[in-house]
């Protein structure tokens, strides 16, 4: 019977990357799962001052009102009719979302009322504004 030998030359050594690659991709993937998205506005406003203002973590979802009117979301500006199917469309995605509206200091009281009529007949009732403390 014949047997084989095998030279030490022969067997090929290394480390095996596998299970790091797998380890790193698991990581990755719970990452991507449980970064939340921020919808930017994409202008930029002169925010009101207030005495009672709160420190708060900032929404998931951003509006901006111009002093002309014009809203903004998701960087572009937006009509009153697209709000709503816009928040609806959102919410279903991830029910526990929060708007932000930053309403320019010389916006319109009734175009703020309006937009935060839209976000909450699109289904989200966490609804803050955005102003700025002059405590300090």
């Amino acid at each position: 019977m014949m047997s084989r030998r095998h030279s030490p030359d022969s067997e090929e050594t290394g480390i095996d990357l596998a299970p790091m690659l797998d380890f790193v991709l698991n990581l990755l993937i719970f990452f991507i799962i449980t970064t939340s998205f921020v919808k930017e506005a994409g202008v930029t406003v002169t925010r009101p001052e207030a005495e009672t203002a709160e420190s708060r973590e900032n929404g998931n979802i951003l509006i901006a009102i111009r002093p002309n009117g014009d809203v903004w979301m998701d960087k572009r500006r937006v009509d009153m009719r697209e709000i709503r199917p816009f928040i609806e469309r959102l919410h279903a995605e991830r029910p526990d979302d929060t708007v932000v509206i930053i309403a320019d200091e010389a916006s319109q009281t009734g175009m703020l009322t309006q937009v935060m009529d839209q976000v909450k007949l699109g289904g989200i009732s966490d609804v803050s504004i955005a102003t700025l403390s002059n405590r300090g």
